[in-house]
């Protein structure tokens, strides 16, 4: 086991959206459920960010073996949700060698990426792990070293995890993944990527 835990951030409003996307429908159940299905497979533990409707998606999760921190300060953006995430795996998984955070609006992510990025993260090297597109877009899913913790609970306000892998490049390693990455933040996205599924 790399003991590496997942995170999933899904605190925010979905302003562009019009309505919560993790509430959204993705073939048979909603997009919460197959994000997390998704991430469940690696076998690797998986921690929620949850905010915005809250109470609205926990209910659909009871037989979803999940652990979920609410971020009190979700409408402050998503630095926030990532230190949320960060302080509550570093809670629950004292031993973990490093955090593999990914996000709500990219349901074409496959397990078999993210076991790519797992079976390439060495512990105690201070590496950070991205998902590369074929555009040559980096950013999440991201593994992070538990060396970036600290920075990583830190962040604030609409800092992403790029704030921090800009500034040590020199540790950056880029995992190609195609198309996968590929996100919805308006009705037209969720459309065409639901079509293309």
């Amino acid at each position: 086991m790399n003991n590496i835990p997942i995170v999933l951030l899904a605190a925010g409003a979905s302003s562009r959206m019009g309505r919560p996307k993790p509430l959204l429908r993705w073939g048979e159940q909603s997009l919460i459920e197959h994000q997390l299905n998704t991430l469940l497979s690696t076998g690797n533990p998986v921690v929620l960010v949850l905010g915005n409707q809250a109470e609205n998606i926990i209910p659909i999760l009871q037989d979803i073996p999940v652990k979920i921190t609410i971020n009190e300060n979700w409408e402050q953006g998503m630095g926030t949700s990532i230190a949320a995430g960060v302080k509550f795996v570093e809670q629950q998984f004292p031993a973990c060698n490093g955090v593999l955070i990914t996000l709500i609006d990219q349901p074409l992510m496959t397990t078999d990426h993210l076991n790519t990025l797992l079976a390439d993260f060495e512990p105690g090297k201070q590496r950070i792990i991205v998902s590369q597109a074929e555009s040559g877009w980096q950013g999440v899913p991201v593994i992070f070293d538990r060396f970036y913790f600290n920075e990583l609970s830190e962040l604030s306000g609409k800092q992403g995890a790029k704030a921090i892998f800009r500034n040590y490049t020199h540790q950056v390693k880029a995992i190609p993944c195609g198309d996968i990455l590929e996100d919805m933040d308006t009705p037209e996205q969720y459309i065409k990527l639901r079509n293309d599924q």
